[in-house]
């Protein structure tokens, strides 16, 4: 296992994750990724951090794979992609002390039932963010939608702004930015916005504050030959364009355009964005692992 940073990456900087299946009462990233280094070690894992890979070479035609460091090249039958992605901040500090006790990055599938009967912010203009918005309200109270735009026709879907505009439990602050925020009893309570325009800043009790500030997989390590879509995201399974199906038939869910070569976890195209469902994806892609090289020659 090769890690450019910390093992755990984006769950083990999260101050507490309360929807992993085992800890009813949540456990900080740092302790869950720790525990899961442990455990892999056991298991006669090799794990060395702070190597950053520099690139992939795929191998051809059935030839060992070729991942290059900046010390050495370790060469393997396959390479699972578990790389992450790195969400946008925010930038207030207050706010990112308090990241897992009502502040929330990415999806609010999970943790919309937390902020049942509470008033909710949500930070983002996109598609991701109006789905978090409609999805959390069917828990909060409210809903405010907070961007910096003047409203949401540049960056949503017609079909979402319609629905929002229908839904008299969700509000729309165009213009706007979240610039400060507070806690009590270690949860998040409230939050200061300000009118870009006019700098003019308002106070807002809240129970949570959901934040799609978008995110980058920064994979420009990989090769042209593993596929990504638009954004740079991991394309597996039959998302894999039709030109780079073997035979006419698609990939396995988690396996790239390469053979070999997998993808798990949130630097995949379509993944959930959830620790859970990260931890699956690399459970299920082990099964793929054995696969491919019962079904390789044995190779020096």
């Amino acid at each position: 296992m090769l890690e450019s940073d910390a093992v755990g990456g984006q769950a083990g900087t999260s101050s507490m994750i309360r929807n992993y299946l085992g800890f009813p009462r949540g456990i900080s990233g740092m302790r869950l990724t720790s525990r899961a280094r442990t455990q892999a070690l056991r298991f006669g894992a090799v794990i060395r951090t702070g190597w950053p890979v520099e690139r992939l070479e795929p191998g051809i035609d059935g030839d060992l794979h070729t991942v290059h460091t900046e010390s050495e090249a370790l060469r393997a039958r396959t390479v699972l992609i578990a790389s992450g992605v790195s969400y946008r901040r925010l930038g207030v500090d207050s706010l990112e002390q308090l990241v897992g006790h009502g502040v929330h990055y990415g999806a609010a599938m999970a943790s919309a039932p937390e902020m049942e009967g509470q008033d909710v912010v949500v930070v983002g203009g996109g598609n991701s963010a109006g789905q978090a918005a409609v999805h959390l309200a069917r828990f909060a109270r409210s809903v405010t939608i907070v961007v910096r735009r003047p409203g949401l026709g540049e960056t949503m879907s017609q079909y979402l702004i319609t629905e929002i505009e229908a839904n008299p439990r969700i509000e729309v602050q165009g213009g706007t930015r979240v610039v400060d925020g507070g806690a009590e009893e270690g949860e998040l309570s409230w939050v200061e916005l300000e009118e870009i325009a006019t700098g003019q800043r308002r106070h807002q009790e809240v129970g949570g504050l959901v934040l799609l500030l978008g995110a980058a997989p920064h994979c420009d390590w990989l090769p042209a030959a593993v596929c990504r879509d638009e954004r740079g995201f991991v394309l597996t399974g039959r998302d894999v364009p039709a030109d780079h199906w073997l035979q006419d038939v698609p990939p396995a869910q988690l396996s790239t355009a390469v053979p070999g070569v997998l993808c798990a976890g949130d630097v995949r195209a379509g993944s959930m964005k959830r620790v859970a469902s990260a931890t699956g994806e690399g459970a299920a892609a082990v099964s793929l692992i054995h696969e491919h090289i019962s079904a390789a020659p044995e190779q020096a």
